[in-house]
């Protein structure tokens, strides 16, 4: 009894390694949204790694597949990188709902898309009413891409004829007590100027920083560690 528990916990841990690998072997495609080829191929794989984990004698079938389903799936996007009819037949194309006021119904046909639901989404989306939006479509990965009318989408500085400088994102120096040195780097800081800009706002330890993120005009932003318990919550 014992020796089989043991087992079954070390098939476990040895299904999620190996499902972990097979997946970066796949690609972050598999956790973005899905086609409907990634996300049948991922649900498998996902029952495929629980069965091999109670399959104390016969793990290396399922083992067997998971890796079988893991190339397949690798072939499939390298083929599809280099060949668009391939692409669209293993991912699907997208499709126009509605442009200039009209709705296509036979395209809501292929995609077995309710009008409520359509209507739905919009709303999720912030569009009330279909006449501020210029064009809809349904993407190949199932979401829905949302062009509004030219005189209802937000204003950009180039609508005001701004120029505005070039920005970069915002790099954390500090997580959790610990400096992290590349990320200092690339802000062309060192550590030096770290501890300055510490002592300045009046903080004596890193150790007590949460987190300290420096922006692109070298503006160092510090959240100290909060105590374990708040004493109130306004959410309550």
């Amino acid at each position: 009894m014992i020796t089989e528990i043991l087992n079954v916990i070390i098939l476990s841990i040895s299904s999620i390694l190996i499902l972990f690998f097979l997946t970066k072997l796949m690609g972050n495609r598999e956790m973005s949204q899905l086609s409907m080829f990634d996300y049948i191929n991922s649900i498998t794989i996902g029952s495929i790694a629980a069965e091999m984990a109670t399959s104390l004698e016969d793990y290396h079938k399922p083992l067997t597949a998971m890796i079988t389903y893991a190339i397949i799936i690798t072939i499939t996007a390298i083929i599809s990188s280099k060949s668009l009819k391939f692409r669209r037949f293993v991912s699907g194309k997208s499709l126009v709902l509605y442009e200039n006021g009209e709705l296509y119904r036979e395209n809501f046909k292929k995609a077995r898309l309710d009008l409520s639901e359509f209507l739905s989404q919009c709303r999720n989306n912030g569009y009330f009413n279909l006449s501020d939006l210029q064009s809809v479509i349904l993407e190949a990965n199932g979401r829905l891409s949302f062009l509004p009318q030219s005189n209802k989408r937000p204003i950009n500085p180039s609508d005001m004829n701004l120029s505005l400088p070039s920005e970069k994102p915002i790099a954390n120096v500090i997580l959790d007590g610990k400096v992290l040195e590349k990320n200092l780097k690339s802000t062309g800081n060192n550590i030096t100027w770290l501890e300055n800009e510490i002592k300045n706002q009046g903080i004596n330890k890193i150790q007590d920083i949460f987190l300290a993120t420096c922006d692109i005009d070298n503006n160092l932003s510090i959240y100290v560690k909060a105590p374990k318990k708040t004493t109130h919550s306004i959410f309550e």
